[in-house]
This record gives structure tokens, C-alpha cells and sequence, in this order.
């Protein structure tokens, strides 16, 4: 019997409460002190189509899927025909009774467990729609888990819908929990038990990016709903009045994006989410908030293009496209989370960036790293600081009266110029697109077009020189370097303790800041290391050419994947091995 370490896998078509179900199973799991780390896969359907939601539990911390499952909720079919050489010897697969299964289909050592579910709803006077209730109450029985646990996550989840539907749901979960007690040998070798009562959170990406703004001053949101930023707007609508946020669900992405900016502009903590053809609309209202210098931060969560691509799904193809979205110069900073911490973290520290610098600012995520959820320690709040940037003091535009205007693109030392906000005395001066003077004022003379250039471009220098270096994971003298951006992290990790097994040495280099670039240490890392590998889910391996680009040093090998999932850590662990035995 395997105890605590367990692969749970539903699926079935749209409307059929898969991401539901499978909420329910994760939330009960991480309530009993488990760990837990879920990914959903669903086509770009309002209805139909296959969905499945993967949750995988242990009693460690654990950083991503992976591809074995050790019990199949399949309700319908297709879910068996498509998911069941991924079942793992021992395995076992919960399907509808009334579906006729060919013996050949399946491998002889995978578990069989028909329930009528149908049969079931109607004995209990249920709507059809809970069979999957049914479903997720027969694998709690299955895997031997506290169904009391699962009784208070159905509650809580269903509380605004009153006690009828609480009741309706519980009993339909009830039903399928007694039908496998009363009908099933205790015979299933994968079990969990609850080892405590967690004080984690379960996240989801972009719930950690809304927190992340929320605590650090966000007072103004605007976005067209894009897939998979689009649960930052939803969220955010939710805590609007809790929070005081204005939250602007705009006609499109241009409004989106000067909506932010004009909120900004008035001293307001502003930020907008989009997806990559989202954001292709928004490059110009980009480049405006560069040329204005109006603080504001853009949440980027990549999925794969080009054009429409694939909504749903998740890649990593938009890394150049951040680095040079909008034509000409100016201060883009790009950073990229590698996990739910970093999302909350790196979010607060982009709107101290973004007003510090008096420049738009992009956090990179994708659709992996957006959705699926982790169990997370409780964020520490002391690790927060809020930084507003340079304001010009009423005192200061008291005494300036040599100018008609206040010079808000004062020439400094380190390109940052004091900001006044609108209704400040004798701080008005022209916001304009087309390049300017100190006080705003449209100017295309070669001299100030040169000095203002400067001026921008050292803001760049002075925050290089601020952020934090990344570190190396895992020993400094190993064989094998990994590098890698964003939710590759998590799989790498995962892959790392496999290979430690194998007694292969790797070290895994994380790129936080793409931009500015900390190409000093990816160099001496580099020249330091036997050989290198970078991990990145896109066609044309965009991080390392962004390495060579900004250290002039190739990486030894590209481990790409653009098939639109997200990595496994048996595929990375598969690649470095040929590359160590190689």
C-alpha cells in the first residue's frame, strides 16, 4: 500500500463540473495538512469538448504535475480511451456502469471500478448533473480519505447557494462514498490519511498576482478578458469594495491599457492584464506610458500564438516580444515568476519598480503558472515594502517660479525627474507623446532629443544595479547547469530530486529580471559550469538566444517543448540524462 503519495485525474465535457469536482478533491486534500499541486487541460469551448483536472498530492512540498496517474474519474468514454496509458500499474479507473468497456482496451493490471452512477442520482432524487458528486464521493472511499473533510469543503464552496444545494451535493458525494464501500474489496493500493490541520493557502497564479497588488496599493485595475489573465479581473471585481479598487472591465485592450495609464497619471497605483494578442493591442498605449513616464504595471500571461493560437493552453513564446514590444527606446522591465510565491512577491516589487522609475513595468507569466494551484505557506507581510518613487514637495513648486510650467521631465543623474500629480500648485505641465522639453513642452530640437534619450535610458542603469543577483539551486560544483525562466521552475525542481536519486549533479540558475539582465553573473555561470542546459517551452529556445544575445555565450543544449502543455519532470529528467551520458 502506498500511503500520501497519490495522482488524482477526472475528466469528462464541459458542463459536467470537472474543474469543480476536482476543486473540491484539492481543497479537501490540502484541509487534511497535504500537500497539493493541480493543473486543469480544457480546448477553447463554452461546451463539449474533453476537459480533465490532474491533482497530485503527497506529504512533501511538491512543484508540478507529473505525468503517471494512480486513479482515473472518468465520466464519460472518451476520458478512458484517452487517459489510460497514463495509469500506472496497480491503478484504478471509476467510470459510469452503463458504458461498455472492452477487456483488450485496458491493461490487465489496472483496476476496475463500474458505478451506476445514473442509477444512483435517481435513488436519491438528485439532479443529473451530480454525478459528478458521485463520482468524487466514490474516489474519497476508494483512497480511504476523510469524507468528513470533503462534507465541510462542499459546504463552505456551495454556502451563498443556500442548504438546499449544500444538501443536494453532499448527498450526491455521500452516495457514491457508501456504493464503494458496500460493493468494492478494500483492495485499492493507494491511499491517503490527513496529517494534520494545514494553515496553507491553495492558489492559483493569478490569485497570488491580485494579492500581490492588492497589499501592495493597487487602487485601479482595467482589462478585456483574455484567457489566462482572465481570473485577475475576476478576482479583483470580487474584492473591489473591500478593498476600495476601481475595477473597469473595458470594450477592449486599448482601453484596458489607457485606462491604466490615465489612473497613473493621477498618482494612482494602476495595473491591466492581458495575453499575448491582448497585449499586441496594447503596445502602443506601451509606448505612450514610456514616453510619459507614468508609472504602471502590465501582467502578460503567455499562451501560444501566433494569432489566436491556442486560448487555452500554455507556452513561453512571448519572452522577446516583452523585451521589445512598441517601436523605439525606453526602460521595459520584464519580470518573470517561477512559482506562486514569486507571483505575490514580484508583483508588489513591479509597482515599486514601475513608480520608483516613473516607467511602465511587465510581469511575465503563462497559463500553467496562472491556473493551476499550489499549496502555499501563508505570504510574510514583512517582507513588503512600498516604495512610491519621487514626488515633488508642495514646498518646492511653491519656490519654482522661473517657468510658466514645473519641469516633470527635469534632466537628473539617475533619469528619475520629481512627478506632481494633477491639482498639485504650480506643478502643471504637458503630458505629450511626441518627445518634449523638461516641462512637457513638444520639441524635436537633435539636443534635447539626445538628452532626453539619456535621461530615460539611465533609469535602466540605476535599477540594474538594484536588483538582486540570481542564485544557483543545488550544488556549485555540479556537472550540469539548468537555466531557466517562469513556471519551468516548478517541473526543474521536481526533476532535480530525480536525478539526485541517479547521482547525476545539477544546478539550476533561475532568470527573475529579464529585463534588466543580469548578464554578468549568467556569464560567469557559464564559464564556471562543465555544461549548460536551458529549459523553456517555446519553438525557438527565445531565453538562450536572449543569453547569447546579452553575454555573447551559447548554451550547450535547448530543451524546448511547444506542444502547448507544460513540461513533466520525467521529460527534463530523461533529457539531462543524455546530456550527462552523452
Amino acid at each position: 500500500m502506498i500511503k500520501n503519495r497519490l495522482t488524482w485525474k477526472i475528466g469528462g465535457k464541459a458542463g459536467e463540473g470537472i474543474m469543480a469536482t476536482g476543486m473540491i478533491f484539492s481543497q479537501s486534500c490540502s484541509r487534511g495538512g497535504l500537500h497539493v499541486y493541480d493543473i486543469n487541460e480544457y480546448p477553447s469551448l463554452i461546451k463539449g469538448g474533453h476537459n480533465t483536472l490532474q491533482v497530485r498530492v503527497e506529504d512533501r512540498e511538491i512543484f508540478s504535475q507529473v505525468r503517471d496517474v494512480n486513479l482515473l474519474i472518468a465520466l464519460n468514454k472518451d476520458t478512458i480511451l484517452l487517459h489510460k496509458d497514463e495509469l500506472v500499474d496497480g491503478g484504478g479507473i471509476i467510470y459510469d456502469s452503463s458504458e461498455v468497456i472492452d477487456d483488450n482496451e485496458i491493461r490487465k493490471n489496472i483496476k476496475l471500478y463500474p458505478i451506476p452512477f445514473n442509477n444512483i442520482i435517481k435513488e436519491i432524487g438528485a439532479q443529473a448533473i451530480m454525478k459528478n458528486n458521485v463520482a468524487l464521493g466514490a474516489s474519497i472511499a476508494l483512497i480511504d480519505y476523510d469524507f468528513g473533510i470533503v462534507g465541510e469543503v462542499i459546504r463552505d464552496n456551495f454556502k451563498r447557494k443556500g442548504d438546499k444545494i449544500i444538501d443536494e451535493n453532499t448527498r450526491s458525494a455521500r452516495a457514491g462514498y457508501d456504493f464503494v464501500r458496500k460493493n468494492f474489496k478494500n483492495d485499492f493500493d493507494f491511499r491517503l490519511e490527513k496529517i494534520g490541520k494545514s494553515g496553507r493557502m491553495l492558489l492559483t497564479g493569478n490569485d497570488a498576482i491580485c494579492m500581490g497588488a492588492i497589499r501592495a496599493g493597487c487602487k485601479f485595475y482595467s482589462a478585456y478578458p483574455m484567457t489566462p489573465a482572465s481570473s485577475i479581473l475576476h478576482f479583483m471585481a470580487a474584492q473591489e469594495r473591500r478593498f476600495n479598487i476601481v475595477v473597469k472591465h473595458t470594450e477592449d485592450e486599448i482601453s484596458a491599457i489607457n485606462m491604466a495609464i490615465g489612473a497613473g497619471f493621477t498618482g494612482v497605483r494602476a495595473m491591466c492584464g492581458t495575453s499575448g494578442g491582448g497585449f499586441c493591442l496594447m503596445t502602443e498605449g506601451y509606448g505612450l506610458a514610456g514616453m510619459l513616464e507614468v508609472p504602471i504595471v502590465v501582467i502578460l500571461s503567455m499562451r501560444p500564438g501566433p494569432s489566436t493560437g491556442m486560448p487555452t493552453w500554455s507556452e513561453q513564446g512571448d519572452l522577446k516580444f516583452a523585451l521589445n514590444a512598441s517601436q523605439g527606446d525606453f526602460p521595459r522591465p520584464v519580470l518573470v515568476p517561477g512559482d506562486i510565491e514569486e507571483n505575490f512577491y514580484l508583483t508588489q516589487e513591479a509597482f515599486n519598480i514601475a513608480e520608483k522609475y516613473q516607467t511602465p513595468v511587465i510581469v511575465l507569466s503563462d497559463k500553467n503558472l496562472a491556473e493551476s494551484h499550489k499549496t502555499t505557506e501563508k505570504f510574510d507581510e514583512r517582507k513588503i515594502t512600498i516604495d512610491r518613487g519621487s514626488f515633488a514637495a508642495p514646498g518646492d513648486l511653491a519656490a519654482s517660479s522661473d517657468t510658466t510650467f514645473f519641469k516633470r521631465y527635469k534632466y537628473t543623474e539617475n533619469g528619475i525627474s520629481p512627478r506632481t500629480i494633477p491639482g498639485m500648485k504650480k506643478g502643471i505641465y504637458t503630458g505629450a507623446s511626441d518627445e518634449h522639453d523638461e516641462e512637457g513642452n513638444i520639441r524635436e530640437d537633435a539636443d534635447i532629443r539626445v538628452k532626453m534619450m539619456q535621461k530615460r535610458g539611465r533609469k535602466m542603469i540605476a535599477l540594474s544595479k538594484e536588483l538582486k543577483e540570481p542564485e544557483l539551486t543545488g550544488p556549485n560544483s555540479a556537472d550540469i547547469t539548468i537555466i531557466s525562466a517562469g513556471s519551468t521552475k516548478g517541473p526543474i525542481i521536481e526533476a532535480m530530486i530525480l536525478l539526485e536519486k541517479d547521482d547525476i549533479k545539477v544546478n539550476f540558475l533561475q532568470i527573475v529580471y529579464l529585463n534588466p539582465f543580469p548578464s554578468e553573473k549568467v556569464a560567469k555561470v557559464i564559464e564556471s559550469t562543465k555544461r549548460t542546459v536551458v529549459v523553456e517551452n517555446n519553438f525557438s529556445g527565445q531565453l538562450a538566444d536572449i543569453i547569447k544575445e546579452k553575454t555573447g555565450r551559447d548554451v550547450d543544449k535547448r530543451i524546448l517543448k511547444y506542444d502547448g502543455r507544460p513540461f513533466y519532470p520525467e521529460e527534463i529528467l530523461a533529457s539531462i540524462k543524455e546530456v550527462a551520458h552523452g
